[in-house]
């Protein structure tokens, strides 16, 4: 072991660093071999370019790299939040079981539609109809220019409260819909879609035309809803189909909204069919208010009756009033939510058998009606301002106050925010209160329910 030691010893005091010395070593044969040739010019040139080249590849990868990081961290900077204001949506505590849980108001899917040149009246409407609680969808048809759709969604956009509740959409790509076909009946099927689509939360869906007017405020509304099964479907309708109604249902037209880009006139066929055997058809409103369920029966459900009627009323002309009434009472899951009243106000002229354009003149009428909207309006009729000022307590350009506004009383009331599930009923959820307990006391309702005359 001792002779094993001194020898180690001895070679690491005359050879201190052993690598350095291979090193050494092969250095001195190295320089002791003949050098390489030289490499020919063009190698060298070639080789001096593809240096250059890799270097302007990573440049402009690094500098590209630089650039999507800018982007990202602007767009991120500007986006839309995730998640709705919490002050509008506070979390709530869980109860123990024993104790009733919490029961939020409800809340309504609208869908607003309008044509050329209406993008202020939908505007409008939206402003009197608005609470953070409800869905709303906006929809120009084909008619409107893209540019009045895009301006219309860039002001929704602007409204800092709509963006805080995030509960206003524009419809980008346009339907047509033509009132005399059967497109309208698409047209409202593809905007229910879209709101079961954007939310899971909202319990009735209500169709309104630029026209239409509400009554009372959605604090009113939803405050009479909550005490309502969450089932029932107000809708107009009777199975009288009287020679008119006949002479119309036999008819066949081509809508060509269904199948053209540009707006043309309806095609009539000569040919005249019977009525249907397999089901009973019911005539209606235009007008309705559809529980969610049954929405999502008539899109999404098994039972193949609103796909059936759908293809039968697509070459029936003004046939949206026939479509859901026909549905609702020929279903035996919904035959008994429907309540014979669509809580509209619309003034019939006799001598015309139409109805007539509203005024000031119909003002204590539609209001003592209990109705929570009334149609139809002309553009910027003063009664409007009226039911602004007296009805709703509604500032031009500003939404209905609310019992989630805590700003100061005047124009900013709804400019500071709280919870939207507070509600603050006023006189008009008294009037409704009251006709919908003439509409449901003593079983009235259900003697009027899908009668077969």
């Amino acid at each position: 072991m001792l002779e094993i030691e001194n020898k180690t010893t001895h070679f690491l005091k005359h050879n201190a660093n052993p690598l350095l010395h291979l090193s050494g070593e092969r250095e001195r044969m190295q320089h002791s071999l003949p050098s390489p040739p030289s490499a020919p010019p063009l190698t060298s040139f070639l080789r001096d370019q593809s240096k250059a080249t890799r270097s302007v590849v990573i440049a402009t990868l690094f500098f590209s790299f630089l650039f999507l990081l800018s982007l990202s961290s602007t767009s991120s900077s500007h986006s839309i939040p995730s998640q709705p204001d919490p002050f509008l949506f506070p979390s709530r505590p869980t109860f123990p079981s024993k104790i009733p849980s919490y029961r939020p108001p409800p809340s309504i899917a609208y869908l607003i539609s309008g044509s050329s040149g209406e993008s202020n009246r939908l505007l409008r409407l939206l402003l009197a109809t608005y609470h953070p609680k409800n869905q709303y969808l906006l929809h120009l048809d084909s008619s409107a220019p893209q540019a009045e759709r895009d301006r219309l969604a860039l002001t929704v956009q602007s409204v800092p409260l709509f963006r805080a509740a995030q509960n206003v959409n524009v419809i980008g790509k346009a339907d047509f819909s033509y009132q005399s076909g059967s497109s309208t009946i698409s047209s409202t099927l593809h905007g229910a879609s879209i709101l079961l689509k954007l939310s899971k939360n909202w319990d009735w869906f209500i169709s309104l035309n630029a026209a239409d007017y509400p009554l009372v405020s959605q604090d009113d509304l939803l405050h009479i809803l909550s005490y309502l099964p969450k089932e029932l479907n107000f809708v107009n309708h009777t199975s009288y189909i009287g020679w008119k109604e006949s002479s119309k249902l036999k008819r066949l037209i081509v809508d060509p909204g269904l199948f053209l880009s540009a707006k043309s006139a309806m095609f009539y066929v000569s040919q005249k069919r019977e009525l249907p055997k397999a089901f009973r058809l019911f005539s209606g409103s235009t007008f309705f208010i559809l529980s969610r369920s049954f929405i999502e029966y008539s899109i999404l459900g098994t039972d193949n009756l609103p796909r059936t009627l759908l293809m039968y009323l697509s070459n029936t002309p003004y046939s949206l009033p026939n479509y859901f009434p026909t549905i609702l009472c020929n279903s035996h899951q919904f035959n008994k939510t429907i309540i014979n009243d669509n809580l509209l106000y619309v003034a019939f002229d006799k001598s015309s058998k139409e109805n007539r354009t509203l005024n000031s003149t119909e003002f204590d009428a539609m209001i003592e009606s209990g109705a929570i909207f009334a149609s139809h309006f002309r553009f910027d009729d003063p009664v409007l301002e009226r039911i602004d000022a007296e009805i709703l307590n509604r500032s031009p350009g500003n939404v209905v106050p609310g019992g989630w506004c805590l700003g100061e009383p005047g124009n900013s009331t709804c400019s500071v925010w709280g919870d939207a599930d507070v509600l603050r009923p006023g006189p008009g959820s008294r009037r409704l209160e009251k006709h919908l307990v003439e509409l449901l006391s003593d079983g009235k309702f259900r003697s009027r329910q899908c009668i077969l005359e």
